[in-house]
This record gives C-alpha cells, structure tokens and sequence, in this order.
C-alpha cells in the first residue's frame, strides 16, 4: 500500500486538489475521475460520518486520485478510527504548537513509536491482515499533514514545521483570516502577507506547503510562492456557481 501523495510532496512538483463535501460516495466515484491530484474527504465541516468516510474511501480505490482524510480534531480516537478505515493521508486541523504536532504524529504511529491502537485484524487498513507486513511498514506509509490557521499557529509555525513525522503543513485562510481581525476576507493584505511568509517558512523547514482557494488567480501566485500541494475548490461551490450560471443565463423566462 505505496503512498505515492506523500512521496511526491518529496519532489515539489504541484500537486492539484479538490475539496470534497457533499459527504457522498457517488460524487467522490465522479470527481475521482476527473484528473485532480488529491480529494479531501472532510470531516470538520461537511456532513460526514465514519461510514460516509469509508464508502468514499472505497470510491476513490478504484481511481488514480488520492483521498487526504480532513480529521474533524486531533483527537486520537477518531485518527484511530480513520486510519483503519484505511485513510493513509490525514490532514489535522487547528494546530497551534509543536506539541501538538508531535502528539498527531504519535497517533498515526504504532507502539514504540506511537500510540496508535493495534487493531489491523479487524480493519481496511490492512485489507483484513491480507497485506503481508502490514504492521512493520504502515507507519511509514502514513502521511500527516497539520493545518495550521490561526494567529498562534502562525507564530509556533517555525516549531510546527520541523517536527519529524509532519509531512506537510496546510494554511487555513479563512481561519486565518477571522484570526487576524479580518473575518470574511482572506484576501486582505495582511492575512496575504502572513500566507506568503508561512508558505516561505515551511519550505525552510524542509515540509510541503498546502492551502485552499477558489481564486484561481490567487491559486496560481500561492504555487509561485512555492506551495505544492493546492486545493483550488470544491464540489459544493462548483454545483453552487454551475447552478447558478445556468439558471441566469435563461433570466426571466416567460
């Protein structure tokens, strides 16, 4: 179970990415199909359960797309949880410390060196116990990502960024935003300039930056700036605006 997703934020090539929040198997089925480098599953703020997890999960085997898994916490359970369901890239919200990096990557591990729950017999993870050596090489198949977005984190980011086991680190914007005073709008020049700079100090830290826009002019200065992995929308906002468009173009129809 290669996890090619956490071998190329290695090279820095761009990586493209969708968000995925609709909670349901068959638009995962579609959108995986679609060319998009990686689909999150969220967790935080759509609808999802472990069971809409699992049957996305499934979905998304069958294509070339990879599924990053949005925790809703960093709670250890639920990391528990989706990584037996098989979620082999995690992204973590609202982190804020180092410490709490450390203790995100601790849950993604096995004993010694975590403490992830050892329970691969009854999980997708493993595929049963059908995957020889599942429990000697699952660790380093696990790719962690901790999202930080807010003003704390913005300052421990230098720390954040250099815990080993962090693979990546991804910018919240409109948390970050709401954070720095300006609710509503993470366009505003000084939520851009924390961003340019945490883009700047995470790749001195040696990780893979990420981030979230729908601005596709925005999109493409964050990978000028050297973020690699971009998520540049999401399901519910094209359905949204697609529907939208396609209603106004017929105006007032009589």
């Amino acid at each position: 179970m290669h996890n090619e997703f956490k071998q190329a934020l290695v090279t820095g090539a761009p990586l493209i990415g969708l968000w995925l929040g609709l909670a349901n198997g068959y638009t995962a089925e579609m959108l995986g199909g679609i060319g998009y480098d990686w689909l999150v599953i969220d967790n935080e703020h759509a609808p999802n359960t472990l069971q809409s997890t699992l049957a996305q999960l499934q979905c998304l085997a069958a294509s070339p797309t990879h599924a990053v898994v949005r925790a809703a916490s960093d709670d250890a359970v639920e990391i528990k949880h989706l990584l037996d369901l098989g979620a082999q890239t995690l992204l973590v919200p609202m982190v804020e410390s180092a410490e709490q990096a450390a203790s995100i990557v601790a849950a993604t591990r096995y004993p010694p060196h975590g403490i992830r729950g050892v329970g691969a017999a009854l999980a997708r993870a493993s595929r049963w116990q059908q995957i020889p050596g599942y429990l000697a090489t699952a660790d380093e198949q696990i790719c962690t990502l901790v999202q930080v977005e807010s003003r704390a984190g913005i300052q421990a980011l230098a720390e954040i960024a250099r815990v080993p086991g962090v693979d990546g680190v991804f910018i919240g914007p409109a948390d970050l935003a709401a954070s720095l005073g300006h609710l509503g709008n993470p366009a505003h020049p000084e939520v851009q300039e924390a961003i340019a700079g945490a883009i700047r100090e995470i790749r001195a830290a040696g990780k893979a930056p990420g981030i979230l826009t729908s601005d596709a002019a925005m999109a493409r200065r964050y990978l000028q700036l050297g973020a690699v992995f971009v998520a540049v929308g999401s399901d519910v906002g094209l359905l949204v605006s697609g529907a939208k468009a396609l209603r106004e173009a017929f105006g007032q129809v009589p």
